[in-house]
């Protein structure tokens, strides 16, 4: 605009309220809107990734493979829980149905070994009822129940083998018949009894030189000082088993799986616990606890009813029965429990060897073979040449 000089005029300061000249005035956004500079309703503020259902930069990792009852990568105590109760459901026959047979034969041979002798010299009843018998009874009745026992020891061994190999093909996904599991467990059951033969003597031998040392001290020493040294050394002898049946771990699972010999798979063993000792000694309590506490429960009422019955017992059979119902009871815990707990111990064989020596990568290989490759050529990659 002019002056009345034939000027322009300089423009003054804005009125309060009103935008300075040559400015849009500052509307509002329309309802719903956000001020300027920031994103609509429902999108994440600027640099925190894109439109919503998509994650943020950085998060587009592909899952880890799991082409069978675990992931392939260092597993969690979950994974190996879930996996050893998953391969039973995936493998019903080669599991439960390997497992009851095992047992069942187990159980009636022992109960036989046991009580044979007994019924058969008409001493049963006597026994059941706390009363005495002969000697040479209560000897034979004795040497059955060695056998019986080294009868299930033995049942224990190759039941644990042939699961060990169920797992091996779990973990990629593929099933297994008996047959097939006893097929490739042949060649390696006399190094699985081997080393628990010599496992056993190990023990034995550990304990029979502490109570003799205990022994020693109280002859040269008085009663007073063995019972003083008795203490410290109980709980050594205890730390020294509990240490070494951790390092002993994964010997079963190296011979079945690794093809290893009695020597090479305990030193592979230790090198292979050494470094997760303690995450190995949890998980396997733990899972001793969960496994004792789910055989209890099952075979609690089989106890009560057994007891019931051998009170009552007024004959042979009578007592025989009451004996078989307390069998029942065990074998039925023991058909439940056995499976879960070789599935642990070879998940831990398995979580350790990831750990140390990065197996995920080579099982990972395997996966890649795809659905349709036949289920033994995923075993070359348990060997140790291959990792």
């Amino acid at each position: 605009m002019s002056t009345d000089a034939g000027g322009f005029a300089t423009p003054g300061p804005p009125t309060p309220g009103y935008p300075p000249a040559g400015y849009p005035p500052a509307y509002p956004p329309p309802a719903g809107y956000p001020p300027p500079g920031y994103p609509p309703p429902g999108y994440p503020p600027p640099g925190y990734g894109g439109p919503p259902g998509y994650p943020p930069p950085g998060y587009g990792a592909p899952p880890p493979l799991k082409p069978g009852v675990i992931p392939l990568r260092p597993l969690t105590l979950a994974d190996i829980f879930n996996g050893a109760i998953t391969y039973i459901r995936a493998n019903p026959k080669a599991t439960l149905g390997l497992t009851t047979v095992v047992v069942v034969i187990t159980q009636l041979l022992a109960l036989v070994l046991s009580v044979g002798p007994l019924a058969i010299a008409g001493q049963l009843d006597p026994t059941l009822s706390g009363e005495e018998v002969s000697t040479d009874v209560l000897f034979g009745s004795s040497l059955s129940g060695i056998a019986g026992g080294v009868a299930t020891g033995l049942s224990a061994i190759l039941l644990s083998g042939l699961l060990t190999v169920v797992v091996g093909r779990a973990v990629f996904g593929a099933g297994i018949t008996i047959g097939q599991a006893w097929q490739r467990l042949r060649g390696r059951l006399w190094a699985l009894i081997g080393f628990s033969v010599l496992e056993v003597l190990g023990a034995v031998l550990l304990v029979a030189a502490v109570v003799g040392l205990i022994v020693w001290i109280g002859y040269a020493a008085g009663g007073a000082a063995a019972v003083v040294l008795a203490v410290p050394l109980v709980f050594a002898l205890i730390a020294l088993l509990i240490y070494l049946g951790t390092m002993l771990t994964f010997v079963p699972p190296i011979i079945v799986l690794e093809r290893h010999g009695i020597v090479a798979a305990v030193l592979r063993s230790f090198r292979l616990v050494k470094p997760n000792f303690w995450r190995v000694l949890g998980i396997r309590l733990l899972a001793a606890v969960v496994a004792q506490m789910i055989a209890v429960a099952v075979s609690v009422p089989f106890s009560i009813g057994g007891q019931m019955l051998v009170m009552a017992a007024s004959t042979t059979l009578m007592a025989l029965v009451a004996l078989a119902v307390l069998s029942v009871g065990s074998a039925i815990g023991q058909i439940i429990t056995a499976p879960f707990s070789a599935g642990v111990v070879v998940l831990q064989y398995t979580d350790s060897r990831m750990r140390t020596e990065a197996f995920d990568l080579v099982l990972q290989t395997g996966a890649g073979y795809g659905p349709g490759a036949p289920p033994e050529s995923t075993d070359h990659l348990w060997l140790t040449g291959q990792s």
